[in-house]
């Protein structure tokens, strides 16, 4: 395909660019995208061809790519004149990357814990102050917990956001409650901090995490916590499904199963799992 012509390319930096007015946060933030958009696909450009393929003025361009370079998102060749993508551009689409690699190398491992356990198997990733569901292996039981891709929880009622907040530290975890609070949804959620720091000491004991009914009545939760290689809790691997077949009795033997699953996607990872024995 025939590169789309343009004026004659210049240097980098505009001469004399006057700042526009009136220019509000989402327009700058538009903005932004829009330049990193078109300068992910070229290895490197000139601000006058990024300003000509994006539509933009040269000097609102050129205030954009230096609030860019300011954040490590672009940066800019003194020697050429070109602006090319950054390291932090590179560290943010890396962690979507990191999200795909754990929902790929855990989807085997669910179709088992499925096909073991008989119920649902879920996959979460933490984000801001809540937990991402990411993928999900369903049981063939007419009964069961659904939580579709992009479905959030609060970390504090879910069995998932249990387990990732027992692999933080008491300060964080404290941080966390002074930012959200402890809605409380049924009569089992832990609505106070201290019955919350006390089911997190019990699930760093025995490495798992229960949803006793907290979010939802009726709906039981087993969780663990995955690790990636650089031993940060990255995801959480869970089984959910209905109080009448999930009865404590059954907790109890599911729990080391998700524990162990769990455990093995870690190693998969590249990683080691850090809480409880997992033999």
């Amino acid at each position: 395909m025939q590169d789309i012509p343009h004026p004659k390319r210049t240097r980098g930096r505009p001469r004399g660019s006057a700042p526009d007015k009136g220019t509000g946060t989402v327009q700058a933030l538009d903005r932004g995208l829009t330049l990193l958009t078109a300068l992910a696909k070229r290895d490197q450009a000139t601000l006058t061809d990024l300003a000509y393929r994006t539509g933009m003025p040269p000097s609102s361009a050129h205030r954009t790519l230096t609030t860019l370079q300011a954040h490590g998102y672009v940066d800019f060749d003194e020697a050429t004149g070109e602006w090319s993508i950054g390291v932090e551009s590179f560290r943010t689409g890396a962690s979507f990357i990191r999200r795909a690699h754990v929902a790929e190398v855990a989807r085997e491992v669910m179709r088992d814990l499925v096909a073991a356990t008989g119920e649902t198997a879920n996959l979460a990733v933490p984000h801001a102050d809540e937990v991402v569901f990411v993928g999900q292996e369903e049981t063939a039981n007419p009964i069961r917990a659904l939580f579709q891709t992009g479905t959030r929880a609060p970390m504090h009622a879910s069995g998932i956001g249990k387990a990732l907040l027992a692999a933080r530290s008491q300060a964080a975890v404290e941080a966390l409650v002074q930012r959200t609070g402890l809605p409380e949804f049924t009569r089992t959620t832990h609505a106070t901090p201290q019955a919350l720091f006390a089911d997190l000491e019990r699930i760093r004991q025995r490495g798992w995490a229960l949803d006793d009914e907290e979010r939802y009545a009726g709906m039981r939760c087993v969780a663990a916590a995955i690790w990636d290689a650089r031993g940060r809790a990255v995801a959480g691997l869970s089984v959910s499904g209905p109080t009448v077949r999930f009865s404590h009795l059954v907790i109890a033997e599911v729990g080391p199963q998700v524990r162990r699953a769990a455990a093995e996607i870690t190693r998969r990872l590249g990683g080691e799992p850090h809480l409880a024995d997992v033999a």
